[in-house]
Formats: structure tokens, sequence, C-alpha cells
């Protein structure tokens, strides 16, 4: 799993970096967590308000930080659609 934490390195983008570490460790899940500060990277992705998360390439928050257990319940997302797949 590739989690990627998209934001200029604002106060909240390093909230949301060290939330997703603390769920990913909570989880125990296999992930490996990327900072994209480049706005080019950012607006790849359609990203007009960060922080936002990329969980395996799919935008799945933008604009807020959200609390640990929401990051839990995103990452549990991702991984059983990827098991669908």
């Amino acid at each position: 799993m590739v989690i990627k934490v998209l934001g200029p390195g604002c106060a909240n983008c390093k909230t949301l970096e060290r939330r997703t570490q603390e769920a990913v460790s909570a989880l125990q899940v296999e992930a490996s967590i990327e900072k994209v500060t480049d706005l080019y990277g950012i607006v790849a992705y359609g990203v007009m308000r960060t922080p936002a998360l990329v969980i395996d390439e799919n935008l799945v928050s933008e604009g807020r930080v959200p609390t640990v257990d929401h990051i839990k319940v995103l990452i549990q997302a991702s991984r059983t659609m990827g098991a669908a797949r």
C-alpha cells in the first residue's frame, strides 16, 4: 500500500502525515507514506485544497485533516477495495 500526503508542508500537512503514521501503526499494515509537496504533483491528483490524502492512487480526503480513527477507516476501505480488484 502506498499512501501519499499532499500539501506544501504547512502545519495541517504535517498533522495529517503524523496522524496517517499513527493509523498505519495502529492497524499494523504494510504501507509506505510519501510526502508530495510539489505543486504540479499535487494538482495532478485534481486537488484544489490541501492537505490531501491519496491511498493507492485514489484521492480519499481533501482540504481537511481527518482524525486518526477516520484515516483508519479510509485505509481499511482501500484495502477492501484492493482485494476486490
